[in-house]
This record gives C-alpha cells, structure tokens and sequence, in this order.
C-alpha cells in the first residue's frame, strides 16, 4: 500500500492533470469501475426510454394528422351535401312561387279574355 501510495504521489508531482485521477483512485479505489458502469448502463436506458418516446410521440403525431385529415374530409363531404340541399331547396322554392310580372301579364290576358267574352 505504501509502495502505491508513494507511486500516486509521484504521478501528482509530475503530472497536474493526474491530480484529479489520483484523488479519484484514492477516495473510490475500486469502486469507480462499478459506479461508471453503472453510469453508462443508465445512459444506455435513458437513450433507450428516450428513443421509445420519441417514437411514440411520432406514432401519435401521425394518427393525430390522420384523423384531422379524415374529420377535414368528413366536413367538407358534409358542407357540401349542404349546399346540395340548399340549393335544391332554393330551386324548389323558386319553381313553387309564380313571378310577379308573369302573374301580372297572365291577369291582363285573364281581364282581357273576360272582357271579349
């Protein structure tokens, strides 16, 4: 142990950014491997979790788009169809009322007819 010690002490005098290191050997010796597998595993799950949501997000964009796209169709179909009517509507209208000029002319000729006989 001293032997080791006396090693990390020289890797510090001799080399600043081994500072760092060698506290990091001294204070978790072994135990670093395991804590950065451990880290690294987490990582791995995260960017699993990660990719699995945006996936998901995605799908849900792509059903959300469909189903505005199939209600915009549905309204348009209908508005249409309510056109359709209406305008039917409006032409049965038209040929159930009687023109007030053709009225008129149909009662001079009526008059008329009325005052030969």
């Amino acid at each position: 142990m001293a032997k080791e010690n006396k090693a990390v002490k020289e890797d510090i005098a001799n080399d600043p950014s081994s500072k760092i290191e060698a506290i990091k050997n001294l204070i978790f010796g072994d135990n670093i491997a395991a804590y950065n597998s451990e880290f690294e595993q987490v990582k791995k799950d995260i960017t699993i979790k990660k990719k699995e949501l945006e996936d998901f997000i995605e799908d849900t964009r792509k059903e959300l788009n469909q189903a505005i796209d199939n209600l915009s169709t549905d309204i348009n179909i209908r508005i249409t169809e309510l056109e359709d009517n209406l305008a039917d509507k409006a032409e049965a209208l038209d040929a159930k009322k009687v023109d007030k000029t053709s009225l008129g002319d149909l009662l001079i000729k009526l008059g008329e007819n009325i005052k030969q006989k």
